[in-house]
């Protein structure tokens, strides 16, 4: 059967060659779909723990040669943080993959400074504080429908904030207040992964969590609100 061909040759063709479109495939498209488990539990996690770890760390809780063993323990985040936000991307939520690799970045440069102490180091890390506390109050701008990752945003802005002041300044009251702000975006990180948690192993909401528009439609929505739209989605259409 010849190919369908129509219209006026394209430009580098041999004279006379029709110019060649390609055939309507929609009757022979399938679409493949390859389930993965949420990754972002684990993020949770991560943020919680290293959340705790450094907090402590800034309230006293550990004594002051503590600095190189708070920086090792706190490494592994960034190995589970860049995990997750891998995982995140393949899975197409890009405010998720973007969050967890910044904070997967942010861990390794925290772990770093603390483990090399190198000269002005706290200071390099507090202006990185402050940049990483306004990119978590962009972010918190557009993930208001997810209303979990938008908790955690919430806490973490004024926690990376105050960071930076301590960091930069030295100041005993800024310090302290660091510590304790990064303990509640502890408890805000485990509330959210245990609820993530229980949500996926018994398949329904069990703890409130928030979600809003299509967050709460790729959750609760039946089948046909599920594919609505896929020709759009990426690895569907032809370009991104």
């Amino acid at each position: 059967m010849p190919e369908p061909t129509t219209g006026a040759a394209g430009e580098g063709d041999p004279p006379g060659a029709a110019r060649r479109f390609e055939p309507d495939l929609r009757g022979m498209t399938r679409i493949n779909l390859r389930p993965i488990a949420s990754p972002m539990p684990l993020g949770f996690y991560t943020v919680a723990i290293g959340s705790v770890i450094v907090g402590c760390f800034q309230l006293g809780v550990f004594e002051d040669g503590a600095r190189r063993a708070v920086g090792l323990t706190i490494l592994p985040a960034f190995v589970l943080q860049l995990l997750v936000a891998v995982l995140a991307f393949g899975a197409r939520d890009v405010v998720a993959a973007t969050l967890m690799a910044c904070f997967s970045g942010l861990w390794l440069a925290t772990s770093l400074t603390l483990v090399t102490d190198p000269p002005d180091g706290i200071r390099v890390l507090g202006v990185l504080n402050a940049v990483f506390a306004v990119f978590a109050l962009l972010m918190a701008s557009v993930a208001g429908r997810k209303r979990a990752l938008w908790l955690v945003l919430g806490t973490a802005v004024p926690r990376f904030a105050v960071a930076a002041v301590a960091n930069l300044t030295g100041a005993d009251w800024a310090g302290v207040l660091s510590g304790l702000l990064g303990l509640l975006l502890a408890v805000v990180a485990l509330y959210t992964a245990f609820a993530l948690m229980l949500e996926d192993m018994r398949g329904e909401q069990v703890l409130p969590i928030g979600r809003s528009g299509p967050a709460h439609h790729a959750v609760e929505g039946d089948l046909s609100v599920q594919l609505r739209d896929l020709e759009r989605q990426a690895g569907v259409r032809r370009t991104l």
